[in-house]
């Protein structure tokens, strides 16, 4: 399976900055999720997967991103403007984004939420903070099956 199938996809992560992605990443590697995590690098690229566009045509469209961690700093198309456009679909309306912000100050986490947004996390993505959003979202089990203690 692996990042090679772009069909299985649990969970988009757009972010432009490398660093950023790579820790994301790793935080995500101890729980055994990056193979069903794929990064986009920016909210046009983010957009063209969703939708298998583009360089995506080839993917199953049906089989949509269960959660999509969104940064909102992005070139290309902004994250507003991906979430915008995800929350104005009918389809794409029932996939929880989860907004990446470098501050819980930022203005703009009151605008995404305004635009449909579910959650926000504050960069670095921490594990453990991304996990209490999808606890909040009801999402937990989703993409966490962990074996009982």
């Amino acid at each position: 399976m692996g990042m090679n199938n772009p069909d299985a996809v649990e969970i988009l992560l757009v972010e432009d900055n490398p660093q950023d992605a790579e820790l994301t990443i790793r935080a995500f590697k101890k729980r055994n999720l990056t193979n069903r995590l794929f990064v986009a690098e920016d909210g046009a690229e983010a957009l063209d997967f969703v939708y298998a566009r583009g360089k995506f045509s080839d993917r199953d469209a049906t089989q949509t991103p269960k959660v999509i961690l969104l940064d909102l700093k992005l070139p290309k198309i902004s994250g507003l403007e991906v979430l915008k456009i995800l929350k104005n679909d009918p389809q794409m309306r029932t996939i929880p984004v989860v907004v990446v912000t470098s501050s819980a100050e930022d203005p703009d986490i009151k605008a995404a939420y305004d635009l449909g947004a579910n959650s926000y996390v504050v960069k670095p993505v921490d594990f453990e903070h991304f996990s209490e959003a999808m606890s909040t979202l009801g999402m937990y089990w989703m993409l966490l099956n962990k074996p009982p203690n």
